[in-house]
């Protein structure tokens, strides 16, 4: 797959499908870099990989009926769930790599600004390893 437009991603938290709701997802992933410079550098800072961290940030459409997105949120804070996140509703392959690991769900919200659509924004940190898979 050459380039792309996001327009049908995949993600489920805790194997909740929420595609009818979510409008972004964005997962982050970094290592922190740990600065080993010392005399021998010529004047050149050097570091090394250290811990890895991510987040899973997400918009998506508020809705506080049975089964959408504010009652399948709401009962996971505080906990530890897995997700899987993928460019596209088909199956993970080479064009289409699945990333998948554990979040803590530690935030969620109710309300806006007036006149405006009813969202979530959420940002949750990534627990344990994130992984990338294509099958």
């Amino acid at each position: 797959m050459a380039v792309m437009c996001l327009t049908a991603e995949y993600i489920t938290i805790n194997a909740s499908d929420l595609k009818t709701y979510v409008k972004k997802a964005e997962l982050t992933v970094e290592v922190d870099d740990l600065e080993t410079t010392n005399f021998a550098s010529a004047g050149w800072k050097e570091v090394i990989g250290g811990l890895k961290s991510g987040t899973l940030a997400i918009t998506a459409n508020d809705d506080f009926a049975l089964r959408r997105t504010d009652s399948i949120i709401w009962p996971l804070l505080g906990t530890v769930v897995l997700f899987e996140v993928r460019p596209t509703q088909g199956a993970a392959s080479t064009s289409n790599p699945k990333f998948t690991g554990s979040v803590m769900i530690n935030s969620t919200t109710a309300g806006g600004d007036v006149g405006s659509l009813a969202e979530k924004d959420f940002s949750f940190p990534t627990s344990g390893a994130v992984t990338r898979a294509t099958s």
